[in-house]
This record gives structure tokens, C-alpha cells and sequence, in this order.
């Protein structure tokens, strides 16, 4: 057995794994080594590794290639190495696939079935089973049966595994060997034991009665073995589903027997049969084992209870009612994958009073969690919207500070669904729908999303209570976005003009500068939209504008293909193709597939949000605008560390100062902070920090209000802690008795620059149309020399100082710098600059489009 030790050497190594960059046909000359005399085995093994390597990572061998391989692999059967031999079988049933004329091995194979060495036995029967054909398989019949009741439970387990494997392409044959596995059913060993009842129910599957009488035989002196145990229960499940009758009552009561085991698979399989019983049976047991599991110490056992349940909320909701306390203990599972089956329960069983409460208790739970798991609880919430209408305004606002969060497209687009649904549905959550819709579209990255909302928002604003409010938004479109939104942002803006009366002078003047669009479909679009508003004609503009018949294409294409095919000379009926349905339909079952993942770290935006929260009066500056990146504002080595958090709104900027005492015989009490900001800027309040622990964070906040004139808005700013030092126990923490004394320390000087106050994305391809249309807004431009040596090196600096992502840059010798974004307050804004390396210096020409022509004045100042 020495061959299976592993050298100390072997265990302390770590690092990469060791078949990384392994090369075919380098594994395959290393190959040819087994045709050598003697062979080393520690080297045959570890070519072998590679060669099962590449063939489970999908390498495809040609056939050549694989017929080389395994008679080179048979040679080393000469081996009396136990661990050589065994990769020998491994690498046989995998190529036995792939290479030719495998049968001449089979003498080999078979020795070593029928040989005393019980190591080899059983792997030479699964090597054996899977190169040999049905035509042969009657040679090895009698070895087989002989395998099947071996008193070694490893030659035994191989054997009957082998058969299941067999049944599929001869399963007469193997239904011979029944008796054998009859006899193996009531081994001591339960693998044993678990296969053979496999191998029975199997012989016996198309013969219903043959199955009732194993069953009923079986429940009455149940096996010893777990596993089949559970493949018991499974086909008692069954019978009982095929036969309602009384006749099934007996594997009703095996079942049940079944929840009092001593086996946890046992019980929960035997859980998981009863609640889905299609029959009306009592719950409350199943139930009650579920909810044991529910707050078990294992992983495992509260995934299983969470999923369970999960699956049984689709049927029976109230049902799963009780389980709601031990389903909201599974909210701050470490396991996200149990978390997010809680939650989704939670919201499926939930009554409308415990809504606000959990829509809490989730909120810090998103973050934590991937997108996938995050579609699954918007989908719970918008199914929750349809049950509580009433909750709208707490759901809506949920969802759309999900929104705001990080994720993929999929993840946006689940939740614009859930927020268009309950727009459509719920006349109540419309303004609060679209507002927050709004607010998503200025900065949404995907243009298909943007397309969505603003076909919502040309068909539901014009009904809303001011209908104005929503034209900015729109037409911010018109001017920053590629060709297909701003087509789409041209149809809803002929919306309102056709709807709102009041606005169709302001509408025409909007659409007359669209008139003169680059892109042909927004141009066709405004010219169509002016003509028939400029007509007066109600009803042209209520067939046309207002109720557009929108036929379905797939309809479509096959009524024109049909026309094509049968009245090619006539001209085609579009009023013949039915319309399309536009209702949103709530998928009434959404199958909840998670895999137990690796648990996420609280997001920093949650936990600095839930702080801000805390302040008196924050929620009179609105929403944040931006979180700009933390500033140190001492060295990491000092004993009071302090950093910098800038949390930009519209008009207000909240300085997060968090600091941290580290010295653990101080107590820091009343702890300030002393700005001494540019004039132009205005403190509003300071909320201290009242106590400062050893070594646990507290935090500062200074409420600073910007300056009325954006180009007043960058500014330098200095920082002194102050604070009340109290003399403690270093062990106990408790102060000494007195009343402390004051002290200061000076903090770094830190910036209020451009960067902090846009939010900003990189070019996309249909950059260049969107640079051209800006080109009504005002236009600054500059040219600066760099003072920088390397070309990519400066390019990045003005990237950092315009708060630019490092993708907007391209190009080599000529580097441009492509981008665009918004400024606080909601201003659109376009930038282009181009780099350029002239003798030794870099220069640089910026321009930069916008609406409001100090902001990109100021955009500029932040260069020079």
C-alpha cells in the first residue's frame, strides 16, 4: 500500500494546477514510453493523468491516435503496481470509445475479473462491461452472476453498477441476472444494497404488478441501507400516484414510517415525497421536518428544507404560511443560495401587513448576492406587486434602487419588466413608475431597455397629471443617444403632442429640429409625426400617433409569405394580420434554480446608504447623484487613520469622515471635523462622532452645499480633527475617571474636482452620430500641452480628471478619447479629445458638447 502515500514534498507543494498548458501531441510522444522495458510507474501514472486530463477537458483523439494510445496502455498490464493498474482500467473504458479492435484486450480483462486480487476485480468488470458488446456479453454471463453476489461489496457494487449501465442496450439479458440481485438486495453493505434494488425495479419497471409486490414485500421489512431507503420511497411515491385506491395506503404508512429514521436523506426524501403527492394528505408532519431542517448547522440540510418549501409555495402557499419565522431566519444565511429561496418564499407567502418589513429585511440582502439569484427575487417582488397592489409605492421604490445598483442587462431588464408591468397594471404606481424610469434612461447602457421605456413613456405620459415633466427627459435622448433611441424617443415625443394640446406648439418646434437628423429613420420620423399633426385631423392622428395597430411579426411574415405564395398581383391587406396582445403576463410559476455558491461580502453602496440614513434631514437633499471613490487622508501607519467618502447629490455634497483610533489606551469623544473650504462653498451642518472606540470605526459627516455657478464648483479643502481625549484601561476599554482634555490633528488636503461630479461612460460604435447631433448644443474647446512622456500615460490622466472609464481611450500614434455623460443636475454631455505626440511634447485638443456651455467650460478648466 506504500504506493498510495503521497511524500510530504508533494503535500506542501501548491500553486498552479500541473495539466494547465498541457499539449496533445507532446502527451501523446510521452505515450510511446509505455512500449519501453522496464517501465517506471510513478512516470506512467502521471502520462496516464495527462491523458485522462485532455480526454475530460473534451479533446477529441483521432481514431489513429486513440488505437495507439490504448495498445500502448495494455502493455502496462505487465505492472504489478496496484496504483498503475488501476489508471490502466481508467484510461481502457475511456478510449474504448474512440480506438479500434478494443475486444482483444477482453482475455486480460476477464483474468482479471476472475483472478483473486479483489483491487483489480472490480475494475476490470466496469472496463470489462463497457468495451464488450451485446453479442459477447453471454461469454462473461456466468462471471457476471458471479460478481453479483461476491461477498467483497466493492466487486459486488462494480458488478451491479456495470449492469444498470448494460440494461440500456441488452436488457434481456440482464434481466436473467435478477435472482442474483434479489439475493444482493438484502446485503449488509449499503451501496450493495442500493444497487441491487436499482437492478430489480429496474427488470421489473413495465410490469406494474411485478412492481407493487417488490414494493409492498419490501416496506414491510424495510432495508438497512439509506440510499435504498430513499430509492423506496421514491417508488412507493410513484404507486401511489398510479393507484389512489386503498391498495396504496401501506406506502402511505412506509412513508410516513420514513420520517422518524435515523437518517437525515432518509427523512428528507420522505418529506419531499409527501408534499408533492398529487392526493390531499395531511402536511403538518412533512412539514415539521422541513422546518427542522430549516434551521439545522448544515448547509446542506437548510437548502434542502428552503428548496422544498419553495417548490410547494407554487401549490399550496398557505401551507407554507407557517414556516414563515424559519424562513426569515434564512434571510442572513451565509449561503446565498439558501438566502435567496427564503426570500422568494417569503414574498410568495407574505401577508400584505409584512411587506414594508420585509422589503427591509431583502434590501441589504441584494447586494450580496450574483445576478442570477437577483432576477429570481425581482421576478418574486413583481409577482408580490400583482398580489398586494396597495404596496406599490414601497415595492416600486425597492425595485428601483435595485436599479441604480451594479448588474448585467439581464438583471436591468428584469426589473424595468417588473417596473412597466406595475405601471401597466396599477394606475396608482404610474407616477412613481415613471418617474423612476426616468431617472434610469439618463444613464442606461443598454439602448434595447431605453427603447422600452421610452415606448412606456410615450404611451402612459400624456395620461399622467403633468404631462411636461416628462419631455426633458425624452428629449435629452433625442440629443445624447444612438440612432434606434433617438427614433424612439421621436415617437414618444409625437405622443404627447398628439395627446397634451396644450404642448403640440412646443412639440412641433422639438420635432422640427429632429427634421434635420443624420439618421434617416429619426429624420422619416419627424417629417411623418409634423405632417399628420400639422393636418388637425383627430381621427388621422388617433390611428397614427395615439392607437397604433401593431400587428405581431411573426403573423405578419407568414400572412406576407402566404400572399407571396397565392395573390402575388394583388396588393396586401395589412388590416388581415391580428393584432398583437401587449398585456404582460405573469409567468404563474418561475422554477427556483439555485447552486450553493461562494457567500458575497456586503456591498459598500448598501452600507454607506443604510449610514447616510441615520443623518437629520438627508432626505431633503434627494436622491445621491454619485458615490465618488474614498480619499486617505492621513498615512496607514498614524494612530488616528481618517478616510474621505464623497457622496455627491444635485446641489449638496455629504463628506463621510471615517476614522479609526488606534490607540487602544484612548477614547476619543465629541470627535469634529474643521473644514476650511473656497468661499464660494457653504457648510451646512456638522454631525459629530460622540465616541470613538479602539480600533472600530465612527464616522463625521459635513453637510456642504455647492456653489450657484457650476465654474465655482472645484475647490481645494482643508481638514483638522478635532476631539476630547479620555485616558482608558488598554484591556478593559473603560475610561479613567476626569473629563478628558482637547486635542487636534491635521488631516491632508483633499479636492473637489470634475471627476467627482459626472457620471460617465465610454464610445459606443454610433458615437460619431451622437458627437454630430450634438453639435446644436454650445461647443468649448481647447488645446493643451501635456506634460507627460509617454502618450498612454497622459491619456489616462485626462481620463481620471474628466472622470472618464480608461475604455473611452483608443488608438496608438493618435490617441483619441471618446465619451460621454452626466453632470449633477441632469445636463447631458459629450467629449472628444484627440492626443498626438509633435517632437518631444504631447498635445492635446479637447472638445467637449453640452447643453449648458459652463458646465463644459468647466470640464475644461479642469485640464488646464
Amino acid at each position: 500500500m506504500s504506493s498510495f502515500k503521497r511524500d510530504k514534498k508533494e503535500e506542501e507543494e501548491g500553486g498552479a494546477s500541473p495539466y494547465k498548458n498541457l499539449d496533445k501531441t507532446i502527451v501523446l510522444q510521452e505515450a510511446r514510453y509505455f512500449n519501453e522495458t522496464p517501465v517506471n510507474p510513478r512516470k506512467c501514472i502521471h502520462i496516464l493523468c495527462n491523458i485522462l486530463y485532455l480526454l475530460n477537458q473534451g479533446e477529441k483523439f483521432t481514431t489513429a491516435e486513440a488505437t495507439d494510445v490504448f495498445f500502448a496502455t495494455t502493455k502496462l498490464f505487465q505492472s504489478k503496481n496496484v496504483m498503475l493498474r488501476r489508471m490502466v482500467y481508467l484510461c481502457i473504458k475511456e478510449l474504448s470509445s474512440m480506438a479500434q479492435d478494443v475486444i482483444i484486450v477482453t482475455s486480460s480483462l476477464t483474468k482479471d475479473m476472475t483472478g483473486k486480487e479483489d483491487l483489480y476485480s472490480a475494475a476490470a468488470i466496469r472496463a470489462l462491461c463497457s468495451i464488450t458488446d451485446s453479442t459477447m456479453l453471454q461469454a462473461i454471463e456466468r462471471y457476471m452472476k458471479q460478481a453479483i453476489v461476491d461477498k467483497n461489496p466493492a466487486v459486488s457494487s462494480a458488478a451491479l453498477v456495470s449492469a444498470l449501465h448494460l440494461s440500456s442496450s441488452a436488457p434481456d439479458l440482464v434481466r436473467r441476472w435478477a435472482n442474483e440481485a434479489q439475493e444482493a438486495v438484502n446485503s449488509d453493505n449499503a451501496m450493495v444494497s442500493y444497487h441491487a434494488l436499482g437492478i430489480v425495479a429496474s427488470s421489473k419497471k413495465n410490469d406494474k404488478l411485478s412492481t407493487v409486490k417488490l414494493v409492498s414485500r419490501l416496506c414491510r421489512s424495510p432495508m438497512k441501507s439509506p440510499y435504498a431507503l430513499c430509492l423506496l420511497i421514491r417508488l412507493s411515491a410513484q404507486i401511489i400516484e398510479m393507484d389512489e385506491s386503498e391498495a396504496s395506503q401501506p406506502c402511505i404508512e412506509f412513508i410516513e414510517y420514513c420520517l422518524r429514521h435515523k437518517s437525515e436523506m432518509v427523512i428528507y426524501e420522505a418529506a419531499h415525497a409527501i408534499v408533492n403527492l398529487k392526493i390531499n394528505r395531511d402536511l403538518a408532519p412533512a412539514l415539521s421536518v422541513l422546518q427542522l431542517f430549516c434551521g439545522s448547522s448544515k448547509a446542506c440540510l437548510r437548502l434542502a428544507g428552503a428548496r422544498t418549501l419553495a417548490c410547494l409555495t407554487a401549490r399550496r402557499p398557505a401551507a407554507v404560511a407557517i414556516c414563515t419565522v424559519d424562513l426569515e431566519n434564512l434571510i442572513s444565511d451565509p449561503n446565498r443560495s439558501v438566502a435567496t429561496l427564503a426570500v422568494t418564499t417569503l414574498l410568495a407567502t407574505g401577508a400584505e401587513s409584512s411587506v414594508d418589513r420585509l422589503m427591509k429585511q431583502i434590501s441589504s440582502f441584494v447586494s450580496e448576492i450574483s445576478d442570477e439569484f437577483k432576477i429570481i427575487v425581482v421576478k418574486a417582488i413583481r409577482r408580490l406587486c400583482t398580489k398586494f397592489p396597495r404596496k406599490h409605492q414601497s415595492i416600486v421604490a425597492f425595485l428601483a434602487g435595485m436599479l441604480r445598483d451594479e448588474g448585467g442587462f439581464e438583471y436591468k431588464t428584469a426589473i424595468a419588466d417588473a417596473i412597466i408591468s406595475i405601471v401597466e397594471e396599477n394606475p396608482d404606481a404610474k407616477e412613481t413608475g415613471l418617474a423612476h424610469l426616468c431617472e434610469f434612461i439618463e444613464d442606461c447602457e443598454h439602448a434595447t431597455l431605453a427603447v422600452r421605456i421610452l415606448h412606456l413613456l410615450g404611451r402612459e405620459g400624456p395620461k399622467s397629471r403633468q404631462p411636461s415633466r416628462y419631455i426633458r427627459f425624452v428629449y435629452n435622448r433625442v440629443i445624447l443617444e444612438s440612432g434606434p433611441v433617438r427614433a424612439a424617443a421621436v415617437s414618444a415625443v409625437a405622443q404627447f403632442g398628439a395627446q397634451v394640446p396644450e404642448l403640440l406648439p412646443n412639440i412641433k418646434v422639438l420635432l422640427s429640429r429632429c427634421e434635420l437628423d443624420d439618421e434617416d429613420e429619426v429624420r422619416d420620423r419627424a417629417i411623418y409625426y409634423n405632417a399628420i399633426l400639422d393636418s388637425g385631423d383627430q381621427q388621422l392622428i388617433n390611428d397614427y400617433i395615439i392607437n397604433v395597430a401593431n400587428p405581431g411579426l411573426i403573423e405578419l411574415e407568414k400572412a406576407l409569405r402566404d400572399h407571396i405564395a397565392t395573390k402575388p398581383d394583388q396588393l396586401f391587406d395589412i388590416k388581415t394580420v391580428p393584432i398583437v396582445c401587449t398585456c404582460h403576463q405573469l409567468h404563474k410559476k418561475d422554477v427556483v434554480a439555485v447552486e450553493a455558491k461562494k457567500p458575497m461580502q456586503k456591498s459598500m453602496d448598501k452600507i454607506y446608504d443604510e449610514t447616510l440614513s441615520h443623518i437629520p434631514g438627508i432626505e431633503r437633499l434627494g436622491e445621491i447623484f454619485k458615490r465618488a471613490r474614498p480619499v486617505d487622508l492621513t498615512e496607514a501607519e498614524t494612530e488616528y487613520r481618517v478616510r474621505l467618502y464623497k457622496h455627491i447629490f444635485d446641489r449638496h455634497i455629504v463628506l463621510q469622515f471615517e476614522c479609526i483610533n488606534t490607540l487602544n489606551d484612548q477614547l476619543l469623544e465629541q470627535v469634529h471635523v474643521r473644514l476650511e473650504t473656497p468661499p464660494e462653498f457653504n457648510i451646512l451642518s456638522i454631525i459629530p462622532c460622540q465616541k470613538l472606540l479602539y480600533d472600530k470605526p465612527g464616522s463625521v459627516f459635513v453637510i456642504v452645499e455647492f456653489p450657484c455657478a457650476y465654474l465655482d464648483s472645484l475647490g481645494t479643502f482643508g481638514a483638522t480633527l478635532e476631539f476630547t481625549v479620555r485616558d482608558c484601561d488598554p484591556n478593559t476599554g473603560n475610561p479613567d475617571p476626569g473629563e478628558g482634555y482637547a486635542d487636534t490633528y491635521p488631516l491632508e488636503e483633499f479636492e473637489i474636482n470634475c471627476s467627482d461630479q459626472i457620471k460617465t461612460r465610454a464610445a459606443t460604435d454610433d458615437w460619431e452620430d451622437t458627437w454630430e447631433y450634438a453639435s446644436k448644443s454650445p461647443e468649448a474647446s481647447e488645446t493643451f500641452s501635456l506634460p507627460h512622456i509617454n502618450i498612454n500615460d497622459a491619456a489616462k490622466e485626462v481620463c481620471s480628471h474628466l472622470g472618464l472609464p480608461k475604455a473611452a481611450i483608443s488608438g496608438d500614434s493618435l490617441v483619441e478619447i471618446k465619451g460621454c455623460g452626466i453632470f449633477r443636475g441632469g445636463a447631458p454631455v459629450v467629449i472628444k479629445a484627440k492626443l498626438v505626440t509633435i517632437s518631444t511634447a504631447i498635445t492635446m485638443k479637447l472638445a467637449i458638447r453640452s447643453p449648458r456651455e459652463d458646465i463644459a467650460q468647466l470640464l475644461l478648466s479642469a485640464i488646464g
